[in-house]
């Protein structure tokens, strides 16, 4: 009987805890209550542009139309993913950059440094965190991607909770939008010239151990052939080689952690050569 109510005293302390963490929880101001209210209703506004009949106004129009409304369409649907840095120096810090509209920048995920996830914007909206780039034939990238951004100042490591939180994160991801295991990328993949995020020290291999992103295979006994051209290999894969040495910079620091030398090795061109043949199975 005595172990009974000590149980029952122990139970209820229990839920008296959980229930004071939600209050206090639920009492503290969200700075972010604003920026939340202004998402609502600029999507409500955006959601009314597309129920209308006739979008004259906007496309301009030069010739009378009739509308005939199609009864097959869907949202955007996202068949890319870029992984980038924030390079600043905190989540806060990132949070409010994506919540001042002077910025114009945007991601649809932040991911913390504690391994907290924030989703700022519906899967299917166009996040602005690409910028300028290409890949492949691809050349807006936002209008078919979803940015994350991994907090990280551009030099530090990858704290081992981010991985794991950006792994789960990329599952969803692949399975929610069938997105192909080459189409997980860095933001430096689609703007060699100007940016190198995420930083050398991120983890490519093990992400695409796991399904997101290409990798090679072992390279010991590989013989590269004699008429092997690296250039086209790395513009096969998807980069953009018309600043050619930006290009073999980028793909070093991704996929040897090396930054260093502006030229190919030959052993830096079996790892190309070995990435290249994954690319096109």
């Amino acid at each position: 009987m005595l172990l009974l109510i000590m149980l029952k005293n122990q139970f209820y302390s229990i839920t008296l805890i959980f229930a004071v963490i939600i209050f206090l929880t639920a009492c503290q101001p969200n700075p972010y209550r604003q920026t939340n209210k202004s998402y609502k209703k600029q999507a409500k506004a955006y959601g009314k542009v597309i129920s209308q009949k006739s979008l004259q106004d906007t496309a301009g129009y030069i010739i009378p139309v009739k509308w005939v409304g199609t009864t097959n369409f869907n949202m955007r649907k996202p068949n890319l993913v870029v992984i980038h840095h924030t390079a600043q120096n905190s989540c806060d810090q990132t949070l409010k950059t994506f919540t001042l509209s002077r910025t114009s920048v945007s991601a649809h995920y932040v991911i913390c440094e504690n391994g907290t996830v924030h989703h700022m914007l519906n899967d299917y909206l166009r996040a602005w965190h690409g910028g300028v780039g290409k890949w492949g034939n691809i050349t807006d990238v936002n209008s078919m991607s979803i940015g994350i951004e991994i907090d990280n100042d551009g030099f530090e490591k990858f704290t081992e909770r981010q991985m794991i939180s950006l792994e789960l994160l990329l599952t969803q991801l692949k399975k929610a939008y069938n997105i192909p295991q080459a189409n997980f990328i860095g933001h430096a993949d689609i703007a060699p010239t100007r940016k190198n995020d995420p930083n050398v020290n991120f983890d490519w291999k093990r992400i695409a151990e796991k399904g997101f992103g290409n990798w090679y295979s072992d390279t010991t006994n590989l013989q590269t052939p004699i008429d092997f051209k690296p250039l086209m290999a790395l513009k096969m894969i998807g980069y953009d080689i018309k600043d050619s040495t930006a290009a073999i910079i980028t793909f070093k620091r991704k996929f040897l952690q090396n930054e260093d030398r502006k030229s190919l090795t030959n052993s830096d061109e079996k790892v190309l050569y070995a990435t290249w043949m994954e690319a096109m199975k």
